[in-house]
This record gives structure tokens, sequence and C-alpha cells, in this order.
């Protein structure tokens, strides 16, 4: 058994599409609608893994998705992590971007982790393993 698709839980997929592509740069793996009201199936992989991991950008309209996400927020615990190769030089990178961080990259240990919010109500940790 290995994972194959997770969740994260967006406020607008289109939005959300651009942040995860055009800043985190992911690319799309499905994009399949699914209801009439514009809900899709919108999966996105890391270009360096296309057959790994599918991220899933699931709408947050159930009502405890909204509530969970905000106390996830204000108790500034990320919703997920990614990983990366080099923390401070992604944090540069998406700085550079525009992208917001909440936390700057900070060494706990066995990792390097900083937080930025992806714009779509929820809190994403990038993190590294220190050698």
């Amino acid at each position: 058994m290995r994972i194959h698709v997770t969740s994260v839980l967006v406020s607008n997929q289109e939005e959300a599409l651009r942040f995860y592509s055009d800043k985190l740069g992911f690319v799309v793996k499905n994009d399949v609608p699914i209801s009439e009201a514009g809900d899709r199936w919108l999966t996105l992989v890391s270009p360096e893994d296309p057959d790994g991991v599918e991220l899933l950008l699931e709408p947050d309209g159930h009502p405890a998705a909204k509530p969970f996400k905000e106390a996830l927020v204000n108790d500034g615990i990320p919703f997920t992590s990614f990983l990366v190769t080099d923390v401070q030089a992604e944090f540069e990178r998406l700085r550079d971007l525009g992208v917001r961080f909440v936390q700057e990259p900070a060494s706990m240990g066995p990792v390097t982790t900083a937080v930025l919010d992806d714009t779509c109500g929820n809190l994403i940790q990038i993190v590294h393993m220190n050698q």
C-alpha cells in the first residue's frame, strides 16, 4: 500500500492552481469537471516525480472545512509539508515571487523548515533534512 492522492482544502481552485503551479512549480496531472458548480478533480504533481503522489486541490465547501482551516492558521499549524532540497534557497526564490512567509527558515534539529501562506486559506511548510 502507498499514498496515491493527498488533498489540500482550497477556497478557490483557480487561484490555488495559479499559486501551486506558477509559484510552487507543480504541474497539472488531472483536471476533470465534477459538478455543475464548476468544481474539478484537479490534481498536481511534482515535475521531478510525475508518476508520484498527486496533490488534490479540493474545494473547501464542506461546512467543517473553513473552521478547521481557520483553527490551524490561527494556531500557526501547517496543513501539509513539502520536501525541498534547500529551504533557504526555496524561501528566497518564493519570497522573490511575492510569496508571504509566516515563518522564515529555522533549523529544528534534523530538519530546516519555513512556513508560507498559500493564498487559499492554508499554511504550508517546506522542509529539508539536515545532513
